[in-house]
């Protein structure tokens, strides 16, 4: 999922200048104070009662279905979907803005907060829910071998989507204490959604200083800087305080504040999108611009979908990222597509899956996924044993070096070593390090008749890990055993917990490759042999669709609730708003593909709506399964794996480098394997739209020197006009009204 950005002026925000202070640097009587405040600013805001409220509940759902229209949409044609975060929160904004005087009581931040997280639980749920991916797979990708295609009854697809929508949400709670109060993980789009509704509520902003100048921090906007800048000092630079305010920053400085201007963008960009969707139902050829001339586009599909969501999604995606897929699409299909062809390896025409060169490099796209996936959650795995043993090193050594084999075996160690120093300056071995980690219950949080209880969160996690296996059960009935679907779960809890790390760190949750991983440990435990045999494949997209929702929820959830965090809002009230958008959002997706897959009878898959997610879930589950490869594609993916597996590790060295506070400027240069591979299965029809947004973002901000709100808002006019008026071509559609 692309993150959203947010706006503000071209600042640094450095730690010296803040009234906040490290405990190191202050003295202990202001520290006191310090965590007072906080305390006292996270009870008043979890008192206040507009954390949960019916209207904004019902604002979050209305907006979360227009989202969720739009992912359906989009996620049909290039698997792609957002949650929409900064644009919700605006659009709430300007909503309660514009009837504030029929109010009884104000819309507050914190009400804000949960709106956002509302819409983005409806919003997300075309990918939570498999029907950008899985499900089209089963629908229309099985063969009869593989005992399929199934044909799927709306309640089973209601049913399904119920089963699933809830687990990773109860199960991110657990994790809220760890990574988001004592590990203060980033989480960079909830941190920067907090800062934007917190500018958009004319809360006090934090105090900045002119120092840096523009384009120093890559790809990020500038409320990263503050993400970067404020990692060693806490994470409550975006708390309002008494001792905060604006320097020298003129009239830019509240450009943040015009939220007028905002909207305004934001519908003449809906309105400019939702036109051209009409237009394209009765020019479908707008679809298909053969710019390179009709010999490149009739025969190897080198064509230009000038759609102005793809160039939105191209904006947000940033330079970098379209960049790397662009490079995919020219290797791909520039390179690797006629090769295969005038090799005869895939000699049916370019646009078949089966025989066709569109099919044959989708299984070298496949190969890189797999290795940048194996390599990043590989590296998230191992990464805190590294940390745990690179702080106790000293201690083991000296262990080591003052004592024999004979009393290491018999545990006689006499000496007590010098063990790592604490944060407090005091010493203590791993075990009592533990300890004390676990026991920081003095960090500010909210109070706890604001969280959410271990009771509710027992008892939620078992009713949803049942309401899952019965799901599934009830949908695919003698389909999955028992056990494998209870593996399933166990698998998808703990991925879930390196895509939450992953998604804190660096604001990307791979999902993609949290369900290939899946996918990869099932083929090794599914039986080959016996009544099961035929349902492998099955089997495996089933278990790959569990780990993916189960990231994707706990994700998204913890996203929020460092928004809300960072903001004061109650916890509990944002989790209960999460379970209501999943629910709502679970039925709705479920609705919404049984329309598009009714009107489009015939045409899913194909033309504009490919499905291109559906067949890499079951080209994976056939690769990782051991059914037959295409001629030549053995030795093609086995390079480009070792390749980009390198590429990875790279990149990898590089974002450790980053965080060390290195130089890595390098590291856009080394195409990202998701990326490369996206721009490899998808047509380049819909990478060249995308390209240009990241060339338009890459304009605005690093040439025109401008700050990144104001074209994330048109990019998501952009994105939300045609997803939503999509509904109107739904509609013509079914009605048969011809085109011209």
């Amino acid at each position: 999922m692309a993150p959203d950005r947010g706006d503000s002026t071209d600042v640094d925000y450095n730690q010296r200048d803040h009234a906040l202070h490290d405990a190191n640097d202050a003295p202990q009587s202001r520290h006191d104070s310090r965590e007072s405040r906080e305390r006292r600013f996270l009870a008043e805001r979890a008192d206040q009662p507009q954390n949960f409220t019916l209207r904004g509940v019902l604002c979050g759902l209305a907006i979360g279905v227009a989202i969720c229209f739009s992912n359906m949409y989009f996620g049909l044609q290039t698997g792609w979907v957002t949650g929409m975060a900064m644009p919700s929160a605006l659009i709430g904004f300007a909503y309660f803005k514009t009837v504030s005087r029929m109010l009884k009581f104000p819309f507050t931040p914190v009400e804000n907060v949960l709106v956002q997280s509302v819409a983005g639980a409806v919003g997300t749920m075309p990918l939570g829910c498999g029907f950008v991916g899985v499900i089209p797979a089963l629908n229309f990708l099985l063969t009869k071998e593989e005992n399929g295609p199934l044909d799927i009854s709306l309640w089973r697809l209601v049913v399904w989507s119920l089963g699933i929508c809830f687990f990773g949400v109860v199960f991110a709670v657990p994790l809220r204490k760890e990574v988001i109060i004592r590990e203060k993980l980033k989480f960079p789009s909830g941190t920067a959604t907090a800062l934007m509704i917190q500018v958009l509520h004319g809360d006090e902003k934090p105090k900045v200083t002119m120092s840096h100048p523009r384009g120093e921090e890559e790809e990020r906007g500038e409320e990263q800087r503050l993400l970067q800048s404020s990692e060693t000092e806490g994470e409550y630079a975006l708390r309002p305080s008494h001792e905060q305010q604006i320097e020298g920053q003129g009239s830019d400085a509240y450009e943040d504040g015009d939220w007028r201007r905002k909207i305004r963008l934001l519908l003449v960009s809906f309105a400019g999108s939702a036109a051209y969707t009409i237009i394209t139902y009765f020019v479908p050829q707008l679809h298909e611009v053969p710019v390179f001339g009709l010999t490149l586009a009739s025969k190897w599909l080198w064509t230009l979908n000038p759609s102005p969501a793809y160039i939105g999604q191209g904006i947000i995606m940033g330079p970098a990222t379209t960049l790397h897929m662009l490079l995919g699409a020219i290797v791909g299909w520039g390179i690797l597509s006629p090769l295969a062809k005038n090799r005869g390896w895939a000699p049916g025409p370019v646009s078949d899956w089966t025989n066709g060169s569109k099919g044959w490099i989708v299984w070298i796209s496949l190969a890189i996924m797999l290795a940048d996936s194996l390599v990043n959650l590989g590296w998230l795995a191992i990464r805190p044993f590294l940390a745990i043993g690179r702080l106790y090193y000293p201690a083991a050594k000296e262990i080591y070096d003052t004592h024999t084999w004979k009393q290491l075996l018999a545990l006689d160690i006499t000496r007590q070593p010098a063990y790592t120093q604490l944060g407090d300056g005091t010493s203590a071995n791993p075990i009592t390090a533990i300890k004390q980690h676990l026991s920081k219950d003095n960090e500010p949080d909210a109070p706890p008749e604001h969280q959410i209880s271990n009771r509710t969160t027992i008892i939620g996690l078992i009713l949803s890990l049942a309401a899952c296996i019965a799901g599934v059960h009830i949908s695919f009935p003698n389909l999955i055993p028992l056990s494998l679907t209870l593996l399933a779960l166990v698998l998808a809890l703990f991925l879930s917990i390196m895509g939450v790390r992953a998604l804190g760190e660096t604001d990307l949750n791979p999902v993609s490759g949290i369900s290939k991983l899946t996918q990869l440990i099932f083929a090794l435990i599914t039986p080959t042999t016996g009544p099961n045999a035929k349902n492998s494949v099955i089997i495996n997209l089933l278990a790959g669709a569990i780990s993916e929702s189960a990231a994707l929820q706990a994700g998204d959830l913890l996203q929020d609730l460092k928004c809300g965090h960072l903001l004061g809002a109650a916890p509990n009230a944002q989790f209960w708003g999460q379970m209501i958008g999943s629910a709502v959002g679970a039925v709705i997706s479920a609705l919404v593909y049984k329309l598009y897959t009714h009107v489009y009878a015939g045409q899913i898959p194909g033309g504009l709506f490919e499905v291109p997610t559906a067949y890499v879930w079951v080209f994976t589950a056939r690769l990782v399964t051991g059914k037959g490869l295409p001629p030549m594609v053995r030795e093609w993916a086995a390079g480009a794996g070792v390749i980009f597996a390198l590429g990875t590790m790279l990149r990898v060295y590089g974002q450790f480098r980053k965080r060390q506070g290195l130089g890595a400027k390098w590291m856009d240069f080394v195409p990202g394997g998701i990326a490369f591979a996206i721009g490899m299965y998808n047509t380049p029809s819909f990478t060249l739209a995308r390209t240009i947004g990241g060339l338009i973002s890459l304009w605005w901000r690093r040439w025109k020197g401008r700050s990144e709100t104001q074209i994330v808002v048109l990019a998501s006019g952009l994105i939300l006009g045609e997803g939503l008026f999509s509904i109107v071509n739904l509609g013509l559609a079914s009605l048969k009204v011809p085109h011209l």
